[in-house]
């Protein structure tokens, strides 16, 4: 920007300049792609009128590239805050209609400030990427520029809370931006992410393959897991991040927001009919979902990374009112056993909890670990390991429910006071042992099956009445429930548990086998 080329004194100099930043033909651009621009996606997402603009004039050093050609002024992102919800919330718009929306060394040093400023004031972070990437004409300083965001993140997590919308490309080490918040949104047909590009996956490994296939939101939601959720529009994205928001608190240092409908003393339900969910039969499935809405308030439940890992289910919900962190098997989804990405999906949002203050409540129907070879070989012990890391690590309320089974390692990590679950209740027809009752019999009794196959289903059942949840209770290890006074318990529980507060080992941190 030419000083000379200005007359500062002119009436509205303020509003021309503005004009210059925001063309329309880069309007036009991102809605021929069917994307909106930054500034639209600002406006949808904040409250009417809240959002103030940091840095609006801020441009790169380097003049030789596409900017300077369009005599366009600022660089390809918007930063500021604004409120959500009247929340105060710190945000930043990649422009992918400006040199492709690529970072260089004012775009970092915007977005870094905007890190700095959501922490100091303990206000939470929401990031809009639609990059092409590192700014090549900057060379090392775009480097550099991601270097510094990345340190910012780091330094924010567990402060504040870090949501990425990813809504257009983020490519190469771009991507990793996203990949440290606490959670990536993205929308079908416009998202996607990858470290190596189609192009090159071409040359080097001779296969083709499309930008959705490699690392579009379908991809990246039900494969790899780094989506968590994925919309078929970006209206439904914004609505889904403020919904989120109703669930999390500031900051590290406050509590979730409590939220009870007016009539919700009048709708309160007295007991859970949870044995209409539950078949009598033990080899049968069941919706665990339906087992949470019978369980939470209604409505309330707001699941996390549903396509991924469905043999478990995690998410947000309310118990008459209080946030808390649902973990839960999924029966009918290789019958709720934990596998390599299951155990990451739990151990995550178990760490998100805990770093938030929202306490954690562990619905238990689980045979054990999934078995087999490519489990073994692809490391399910280093992953499962997580999982006890998580939960014996997490300092906020831990309640565990035993609807029907609770086998092995399973019981350990999902359920166990030992590990420090500070409640541990079971329904009086569960079952609690090292293995289910039918492998269990098969390996104590193996001789005497063999002589006699006719005894196999007597000793069956008598491990079960070994295994019963009620032997466990005379040992003081879990708490007989009835089924209908679940909501009621869980409820108390959780009041019981509101000041519970833990003395921290003095060290730098732990090492999660990651």
């Amino acid at each position: 920007m030419q000083n000379e080329n200005y007359d500062y004194f002119s009436e509205n100099f303020l509003e021309k300049l503005e004009k210059e930043i925001e063309k329309p033909e880069f309007t036009e651009t991102q809605h021929q792609k069917g994307k909106l621009t930054a500034r639209e996606r600002i406006s949808l997402l904040c409250d009417v009128g809240t959002f103030f603009e940091l840095d609006k004039f801020s441009e790169s050093r380097v003049k030789e590239f596409e900017m300077e050609k369009k005599k366009t002024l600022g660089d390809a992102v918007i930063c500021g805050f604004g409120k959500i919800n009247r929340r105060q919330i710190f945000v930043f718009s990649q422009d992918f209609s400006k040199i492709g929306g690529t970072l260089g060394e004012a775009h970092a040093k915007k977005i870094q400030r905007v890190y700095q400023l959501a922490r100091k004031t303990g206000s939470p972070i929401i990031g809009i990427y639609d990059s092409g990437g590192a700014r090549i004409q900057e060379g090392i300083l775009s480097l550099e520029g991601y270097g510094g965001i990345f340190r910012e993140q780091v330094l924010s997590s567990g402060v504040i809370p870090q949501i990425s919308l990813v809504l257009g490309p983020s490519a190469g080490g771009a991507c990793y931006a996203p990949g440290l918040s606490d959670f990536v949104f993205m929308v079908d047909k416009i998202s996607y992410m990858f470290i190596t590009g189609p192009e090159v996956i071409k040359k080097v490994l001779g296969e083709e393959i499309s930008f959705e296939d490699l690392g579009g939101a379908r991809v990246q939601s039900e494969k790899s897991g780094v989506c968590h959720l994925k919309f078929g529009s970006e209206e439904s994205c914004f609505l889904a991040v403020k919904k989120l928001l109703t669930y999390l608190p500031q900051n590290y240092l406050e509590e979730p927001p409590f939220k009870k409908d007016f009539f919700s003393d009048f709708l309160e339900k007295e007991e859970t009919n949870i044995l209409r969910v539950l078949p009598k039969e033990k080899e049968k499935t069941y919706d665990i979902k339906e087992v949470i809405s019978e369980i939470f308030d209604s409505n309330s439940f707001f699941e996390i990374s549903p396509e991924f890992a469905q043999n478990v289910v995690v998410g947000f919900g309310r118990l008459k009112g209080k946030v808390v962190g649902i973990v839960a098997n999924q029966p009918k989804i290789l019958a709720g056993t934990l596998d390599i990405n299951a155990s990451d999906k739990i151990s995550r949002f178990v760490r998100f909890c805990d770093c938030f203050n929202i306490p954690i409540i562990s619905l238990v129907d689980c045979p054990g670990y999934l078995p087999g070879k490519d489990q073994e070989h692809q490391g399910i012990i280093r992953h499962g390991a997580k999982i006890l890391y998580a939960f014996a690590e997490a300092q906020v309320p831990k309640i565990a429910l035993i609807l029907r089974k609770a086998f092995g390692g399973a019981y350990i990590a999902l359920a166990s006071k030992s590990l420090g679950f500070d409640f541990t209740f079971a329904f009086p027809f569960s079952q609690i042992g090292v293995l289910g009752p039918e492998q269990a019999v098969k390996i104590i009794f193996k001789k005497e099956i063999v002589e006699n196959p006719q005894i196999e289903k007597e000793k069956i059942l008598e491990l079960e009445k070994m295994q019963s949840a009620f032997e466990a209770a005379k040992l003081g290890i879990v708490e007989i429930i009835d089924p209908k006074n679940t909501r009621k318990i869980l409820s108390e529980a959780l009041e019981g548990l509101k000041d519970k507060v833990e003395q921290k080992i003095k060290k730098k941190h732990g090492n999660i086998p990651l």
